[in-house]
């Protein structure tokens, strides 16, 4: 029998020990990787989807919240803003861009989001196919979205209200699909694009006559913004009046809502002033996503640290249960060893036998746990709505699991050592003698 056969011979002897090793170190792996393409996914994802993006301004409530359901579309939104509120954010000077996000709605699972095209360069997206939506109840699909639903140019789907699984389906007929827009690896791939026009007429808003066509928004929103500040000069007629689109009865306008709006400042310094003053002076909120998410991870780096700790703790246990074993092998077997070097194997032969039985466990673990840390992430996002607005999937490869096999297998060689080293300085001699 080879050396090899050897090594498998006596680690099949001893299955159902080897077994336990095997699937404790798997447990420890599976943690660590896990853990690993969850911190990794979540911060890539984070901040490709809030490039861009200098503040959210919605209702008064929870700065991560209002951040995590307009931003990256994983919670519920905060509350309504007034359209009167949005057209005053776009006049204020220090503002380059103030895209307007109407939620409430989902389409096939995903989140359908009502606002305009200029929403698209916030992301660096483009039309991949067909065009972007031009009147109300019509749709671009992200690719993501498209994919998952299978969805064609022309095909129409309903609309259900809430923003998780399962709500009841509105009655307003469906969103006929006019685009697909090209992968951009952000939260985009996930969404439903329309028009606020669509939002507000599924939920039977009034629209002013006039705006039934959009192509983006009419009125002020899409016309140049007047040098005019966040907070009105008293004896400006229009800041003191609250006016609509011209034309537009004052009661359709106040009827007029959106869920949040995205910000990009025209100076790096503006973006901490305009906070502070909206969160000071007026009744709504503006929140920093860089901040946010950092704050974020923050609140769970304490459980991400806890969670590393158990899957390190599982790893060292199973390698010191690795090194008892062989080492009670080793001193069962001290006959065998000798006779062994009696019929011409060496020193290092013998050495290799009990190493290579702490690499074979090693080995088979971090295989295991590989497989279980992908199968069980990729199973969570599915079940979790979170997850899957974040992106996370087990469908990836993360260039640092290569230290995670190195550090599995140096567990499993380091455990052998001793043993294997016990082995080689066996006296053959002596041996024999005493058995």
């Amino acid at each position: 029998m080879t050396l090899a056969g050897l090594t498998l011979a006596q680690l099949r002897e001893r299955w159902f020990a080897n077994t336990l090793h095997v699937l404790m170190l798997a447990i420890g792996v599976a943690a660590a990787t896990a853990l690993l393409l969850f911190t990794a996914q979540t911060e890539d994802r984070l901040s490709r989807d809030a490039r861009g993006i200098d503040l959210v301004v919605g209702a008064k409530g929870s700065p991560l919240q209002l951040v995590l359901s307009s931003v990256f579309h994983a919670d519920v939104p905060t509350g309504n803003v007034s359209y009167a509120d949005y057209e005053r954010l776009t006049r204020d000077p220090r503002i380059q861009a103030a895209i307007p996000l109407g939620l409430g709605d989902t389409m096939g699972g995903s989140r359908i989001v009502g606002t305009t095209p200029a929403f698209l360069p916030f992301y660096g997206a483009s039309v991949a196919e067909g065009r972007m939506f031009a009147a109300p109840m019509e749709t671009v699909l992200g690719a993501e979205t498209a994919r998952r639903l299978g969805a064609r140019l022309g095909q129409t789907f309903p609309s259900a209200h809430g923003l998780g699984e399962g709500g009841d389906v509105h009655e307003h007929g469906g969103y006929v699909v006019v685009g697909v827009l090209a992968p951009t690896g952000t939260v985009l791939d996930r969404l439903a694009l329309t028009s606020l026009e669509s939002v507000w007429k599924v939920h039977d808003v009034s629209m002013p006559v006039g705006n039934e066509r959009i192509g983006g928004l009419q009125g002020p929103a899409l016309r140049p913004p007047a040098p005019a500040p966040l907070q009105g000069d008293p004896h400006r007629h229009d800041d003191a009046h609250d006016h609509g689109a011209p034309g537009a009865p004052e009661s359709a306008m106040a009827m007029k809502e959106v869920t949040a709006v995205l910000v990009r400042t025209r100076s790096p310094i503006a973006g901490p002033r305009l906070k502070r003053e909206i969160n000071q002076t007026t009744a709504l909120l503006a929140a920093r996503p860089a901040d946010e998410a950092a704050r974020l991870f923050s609140l769970v780096g304490a459980g991400a640290q806890a969670f590393r700790l158990f899957a390190y703790v599982f790893i060292a246990a199973a390698a010191l249960s690795v090194f008892a074993t062989l080492l009670a092998s080793l001193t069962d077997r001290r006959g065998d060893i000798a006779l062994l070097r009696t019929m011409g194997a060496t020193r290092l032969g013998v050495f290799g036998v009990l190493l290579g039985q702490g690499l074979v466990i090693a080995g088979l673990g971090v295989a295991l746990g590989l497989g279980l840390g992908h199968g069980l992430l990729h199973a969570a996002a599915q079940v979790s709505a979170q997850a899957r607005g974040l992106g996370i999937t087990g469908a990836m490869i993360h260039p640092g699991e290569i230290w995670i096999v190195i550090g599995g297998l140096g567990a499993g060689a380091l455990a052998a050592l001793i043993p294997a080293l016990d082995a080689y300085r066996t006296d053959i001699a002596k041996t024999l003698a005493e058995a």
